[in-house]
């Protein structure tokens, strides 16, 4: 009796196996063409998005490095206009950016525009292609945020100015540039009467940055804010 109850559990197993197959068979055959269909689609995405990558993406990125070359030397030697639109059929970083507005260096050449157009006293040009800067790293987003600092401090909006400088301060640890722009707050905060906070700011980088540029001799503005206080 047991090898017979075995037995028929056997067979149930096979019939629900045969059943299985026939049922994925006609799944198959019901549906083969939105198979093939879905199939070829990502086939088709697979390789758009690789032919994309290697085919157009790739030799951007190296064409608009080129370009970021020429238009630094510019930028490098203070011809900040130059550098913006440059000459004798090189790209200047506004070319870049219409040119290469997706790639690394188009990205990049939006911060090297706003700089220059501040260097040139276009505050409002200088804050809207910074703005548009995307700053990633440990670096890029506190020279990102103290240069929008500046543009602000140029069109006299002490307020806005002072809230950058605070971005660039505690977007990242960098003895040179946030002893730099703890410097020009503290200045800002000086020009305002607010002794308490401009000396904090100095103080601040005699304790974590003396060895940087600015703490070399930040003894001198201590004493000169602290007997104002």
């Amino acid at each position: 009796m047991a090898r017979r109850r075995n037995s028929n559990k056997k067979d149930e197993t096979l019939v629900d196996i045969v059943e299985a197959r026939d049922s994925a068979q006609d799944f198959l055959e019901a549906n083969q063409n939105k198979i093939l269909m879905g199939l070829l689609g990502a086939i088709l995405l697979i390789g758009g998005f690789m032919a994309y990558k290697y085919m157009y993406k790739a030799p951007q990125e190296t064409e608009a490095a080129e370009a970021m070359r020429q238009a630094q030397v510019q930028f490098e030697r203070d011809s900040f206009a130059l550098s913006l639109q440059n000459a004798n059929g090189e790209l200047g970083f506004l070319d870049i950016i219409d040119n290469f507005g997706s790639t690394k260096a188009g990205n990049l050449a939006h911060y090297y525009a706003g700089v220059a157009y501040l260097n040139l006293g276009q505050s409002d040009l200088a804050i809207s292609y910074l703005e548009d800067f995307s700053a990633v790293g440990a670096v890029l987003p506190i020279s990102k945020n103290g240069a929008l600092g500046d543009a602000y401090g140029e069109k006299g909006d002490f307020d806005k100015a002072l809230s950058y400088y605070s971005k660039a301060i505690n977007a990242g640890e960098n003895e040179f540039l946030t002893a730099y722009y703890l410097k020009k707050q503290g200045l800002l905060y000086e020009k305002q009467g607010d002794f308490a906070s401009s000396a904090k700011n100095f103080q601040k980088i005699k304790d974590k940055y003396p060895f940087s540029p600015d703490g070399r001799d930040i003894d001198k503005f201590i004493a000169r804010v602290s007997a104002r206080n």
